[in-house]
């Protein structure tokens, strides 16, 4: 009996010694959230602008789909307010910047399209193609006439990784297609004029 009890202490010593090795396997497979680097607002001489970059925005499952041919949208959502300290911040502007990337099985290249754009990207390889979906730079925030001279506001940002869109009715047979959503943490910057 007494080494039986032994026995039993050992491998329970055993085991929450392998419990931490065990636990970092398992965080190790888990993808890293999205997130907005390098955030940004600066001004040029007629627009306030905003530079961000998203880190971490594709996933296995959405590279996979891309090289299939199924486009991919990442829209960014921007809302300007203008502090107020006795009733609620005003909404100066809201804007949504969709901006989707293709692949072109046939020719070999990504498309990359911007609403508010009239320019179309071509690029021959993925990683470039990531990079230039990953770059929001220079995005014009609100023009200056429209802000009042003196005043505090705040720019609040997020971009969501928009769902493949499948074509005709096969969203209802790949119904697990709507797991592929993902979203950065809504970031707030603030700015004065």
């Amino acid at each position: 009996m007494k080494y039986l009890k032994y026995g039993f202490v050992a491998m329970m010593v055993s085991l929450l010694l392998a419990l931490p090795w065990m636990a970092s396997r398992a965080i190790a497979k888990v993808p890293a959230d999205p997130r907005l680097a390098d955030l940004l607002i600066t001004n040029d001489s007629e627009n306030v602008l905003l530079y961000a970059r998203l880190v971490n925005g594709f996933r296995a499952e959405t590279v996979s789909a891309i090289l299939a041919g199924v486009p991919a949208v990442f829209t960014l959502h921007l809302d300007v307010y203008r502090e107020r300290s006795v009733i609620w911040d005003k909404s100066v502007i809201h804007r949504e910047i969709r901006r989707s990337i293709k692949y072109d099985n046939l020719k070999k290249t990504f498309t990359i399209k911007t609403n508010g754009d009239a320019d179309v990207v071509t690029l021959s390889d993925f990683e470039s193609a990531k990079k230039a979906m990953a770059d929001f730079s220079g995005i014009r925030v609100a023009p200056i006439a429209s802000l009042i001279k003196g005043e505090n506001y705040y720019a609040e940002v997020k971009v969501k990784i928009d769902k493949v869109q499948l074509p005709f009715y096969m969203e209802y047979v790949f119904f697990f297609v709507s797991y592929w959503d993902i979203e950065t943490p809504l970031y707030k910057q603030r700015f004065s004029y």
